[in-house]
């Protein structure tokens, strides 16, 4: 049996970049910490767009271009860059909210992982990519504890952080 960790959406745009936010350069340290501490194996996801974002149905609601692919804005700080490559990490890019990907990985892999303890999520933007992955998530497994670390979280903003946290908290994901 073991833990994951997965470190969510935590790329330049979303820290210092087109959609930045002081609460999310405050994180950056600690999510390294966190990863650099933790018992288990890391996973990564990337919010990853095209040129042709504004054409699609999220651009259209939020037409701020972020996360192109192979931009500055779509890469991961250096810090966590390095931690990833030395984890030899899984990364799922995703076009959307939430990985389908990484949450059939981890259902499908569950035997082949010797079992999973629990699940551990961090990362950006709590109100959006981070529900959405922990809800895809425990739609999956929904006998696997799922764990939200808050102080590795940032929203949009902190009220809808925290709101976000309440939701998941809700729907049976501890909140740490």
């Amino acid at each position: 049996m073991q833990n994951i960790l997965i470190v969510v959406d935590m790329q330049n745009d979303f820290i210092n970049g087109s959609l930045g936010t002081k609460e999310a350069e405050a994180i950056v340290e600690r999510v390294a910490a966190r990863i650099r501490s933790f018992d288990g194996s890391v996973i990564f996801t990337r919010d990853t767009h095209t040129e042709r974002y504004p054409e699609t149905a999220e651009g259209k609601k939020l037409p701020i271009s972020h996360c192109i692919k192979g931009t500055e804005g779509w890469e991961l700080p250096p810090v966590l860059e390095e931690l990833r490559v030395q984890a030899g990490a899984m990364t799922f890019d995703k076009i959307t909210f939430g990985s389908k990907e990484l949450a059939m990985y981890l259902a499908g892999s569950l035997k082949e992982l010797g079992g999973i303890s629990s699940i551990t999520i961090c990362g950006l933007c709590t109100d959006i990519c981070v529900i959405s992955n922990a809800l895809l998530i425990k739609a999956f497994l929904p006998e696997i504890p799922i764990i939200v670390d808050s102080a590795c979280c940032a929203g949009v903003t902190p009220g809808s952080h925290l709101n976000a946290l309440e939701a998941m908290k809700m729907c049976q994901i501890e909140i740490v």
